[in-house]
């Protein structure tokens, strides 16, 4: 009788992996840190043997009675668990892993899929490929670091895959491959999961790790540790931007194909937009499932998500973004490049990343509205260099911009930080921050006040 596969961590992509494992007739067990009242129930439920917060012998004897152990996204690689699964040699496999070599044997072979991961912009590039490969008349879903984990999505009536691909998922990929892959970005990240800077780096470049020769590597000019790993991708390689494969010619998003469309046809044409919608393109052209065509008639229409430079309205001139998604200093400088002239609202709960990073775009800054937990820091960092105001809730923070902003300003929540001092999550954070300054624009409409 085979051994049980120990799937540790039972959130969304946990209950995902251990669905899927029972619809293969696989036995297993689950183990999670805080396996509480509900989550109890619902494993009884599914005849499942659960484990809170096992240690030592327990834990020893749960990884040695396992043939593998499937740690969910959540769980960091500095985890005992990791650890112990290491030490005794036992196999360490993701839901890409487990998904990818279903799939593989597939009765009428496996369906294609496309793969993103950066430490920025991930979301974005995916749902832009996504849309383009529907456009191509395409049964496709986005999935993997998205609400639909990917060993759910195979079970779904489509035809091909776009995987979000978090770091989380690819640290212990062995199997998983995509026909067209690209690597967005690399900047300081998630320095509470990876044991070091170089183990996050690498846990990136293993979404190039099992390409075949007619696979598709994609990496963006000017980032260097990117292009680095790039250059030994052992398949087809092309580059975005700069004088690369994939770029923007005067005004014209340009592939080897040729034209695709004129960059004033997105809704949204800030550097970042261009760069992500030549990433998408470039995936579903590269792997044949869509045409330029299809591209040009998806990225005309498409929208970015919620929280992502969102605008959110204009009043005297000033116009108000929630970037509330950035949650790391890369993804404000992202931000801050797409305008000249900015108030910025920034700060949070910091994850161990260096926030002064931010400053390295302080000439676009006007001023700085520092909040939450990061506040004093953010205002050290800045000190000497743009005025800095201390906020002590949104609200406030919504009253001193516009007090500070002025005709032709721009008004940017982009914290660099995570939202769990003051909220929940980026999206509730967002969501508070929109809806004051909604009120504050129509209330100034309502009241006829010019400032």
């Amino acid at each position: 009788m085979s051994k049980p596969v120990l799937v540790y961590g039972v959130g969304v992509a946990g209950f995902a992996t251990i669905n899927f494992l029972l619809r293969q007739n696989i036995d297993v067990i689950a183990a999670d840190d805080h396996l509480d009242e509900s989550k109890q129930v619902e494993l009884r439920k599914l005849g499942i043997e659960a484990v809170n917060a096992p240690t030592g012998n327990v834990l020893r004897d749960l990884v040695a009675n396992s043939s593998y152990v499937a740690p969910a996204p959540g769980i960091p690689e500095t985890h005992q668990v990791i650890n112990e699964a290491v030490s005794q040699h036992k196999d360490l496999k993701t839901e890409l892993d487990i998904a990818y070599e279903r799939e593989s044997q597939r009765v009428g072979g496996p369906r294609p899929m496309l793969a993103v991961t950066g430490t920025d912009g991930k979301t974005t590039t995916v749902m832009m490929a996504e849309a383009i490969l529907q456009a191509a008349g395409r049964k496709t879903i986005a999935c993997g670091n998205t609400e639909v984990p990917l060993v759910d999505a195979l079970d779904m009536e489509v035809d091909s895959f776009v995987v979000e691909a978090s770091s989380f998922r690819l640290a212990f990929i062995e199997s998983f491959r995509a026909e067209a892959s690209a690597w967005l970005n690399f900047d300081s990240d998630h320095l509470d999961w990876h044991t070091s800077l170089s183990a996050y780096e690498a846990a990136k470049a293993r979404i190039w790790r099992n390409v075949r020769p007619t696979d598709t590597a994609i990496g963006v000019s000017g980032e260097v540790e990117v292009l680095k790993h790039l250059q030994v991708a052992t398949c087809r390689r092309r580059v975005i931007g700069g004088s690369g494969d994939y770029r923007n010619v005067d005004g014209t998003l340009t592939g080897p194909q040729g034209a695709i469309m004129v960059s004033s046809e997105l809704r949204r044409s800030l550097p970042h937009d261009v760069s992500n919608a030549l990433v998408a393109s470039a995936l579903c052209i590269e792997s044949g499932l869509a045409t330029t065509t299809d591209a040009a008639t998806a990225l005309s229409a498409y929208t970015a998500p919620h929280h992502r430079i969102e605008f959110i309205g204009e009043s005297d001139g000033v116009r108000w973004f929630d970037d509330s998604k950035a949650t790391s200093p890369h993804a404000v400088v992202t931000a801050l490049r797409g305008f000249e002239s900015v108030v910025l609202i920034a700060g949070g709960r910091n994850k161990g990343l260096d926030l002064a990073q931010i400053a390295i775009e302080a000439s676009r800054v006007k001023s700085v509205i520092a909040i939450g937990d990061s506040a004093e820091l953010i205002s050290k960092i800045f000190a000497g260099l743009k005025p800095v105001v201390v906020a002590d809730s949104m609200q406030t923070a919504v009253e001193q911009a516009a007090r500070l902003a002025s005709a032709n300003d721009v008004v940017l929540l982009s914290p660099g930080c995570t939202s769990f001092d003051w909220y929940g999550g980026y999206a509730e954070r967002g969501d508070h921050f929109v809806g004051l300054v909604r009120q504050y624009i129509s209330s100034v409409r309502s009241q006829g006040v010019i400032k």
